[in-house]
């Protein structure tokens, strides 16, 4: 079998995470995170839908964290990214925390707006 070391470049990949934290390109984030390959912050959570759509001509898709299980994102949240252009794909924290770095790993235009576990 050969093995293949995942590279991300100057990209942020996501080191690991916890119960209110992530750990982002090696520095720890508090609570809520907006993530892509280029900026990594605090995010105000699912009200805060602002923060996400002006992702739009940046990213192609949102990786929806909605904490330790899936639940459903609000459908004005859903809307508003699908307005703007870009798509949302809702699942539990830690299976968007892996989607993210395997599709920022193959060069994708993806962010991760996630709450944490």
């Amino acid at each position: 079998m050969q093995l293949t070391e995942i590279t991300y470049d100057n990209a942020r990949p996501i080191d690991g995470y916890g119960p209110g934290f992530f750990r982002v390109d090696g520095a720890v984030i508090e609570g809520p995170v907006l993530v892509t390959a280029s900026a990594a912050r605090s995010w105000g959570g699912v009200d805060d839908t602002a923060a996400l759509t002006a992702l739009a001509g940046e990213v192609d898709v949102i990786l929806l964290g909605t904490g330790a299980v899936m639940t459903g994102a609000p459908a004005a949240l859903m809307a508003e990214v699908e307005a703007a252009g870009m798509g949302i794909e809702p699942m539990a924290s830690p299976s968007a925390c892996r989607a993210y770095n395997v599709l920022l790993a193959e060069g994708r235009r993806v962010a991760l707006a996630a709450l944490a576990v």
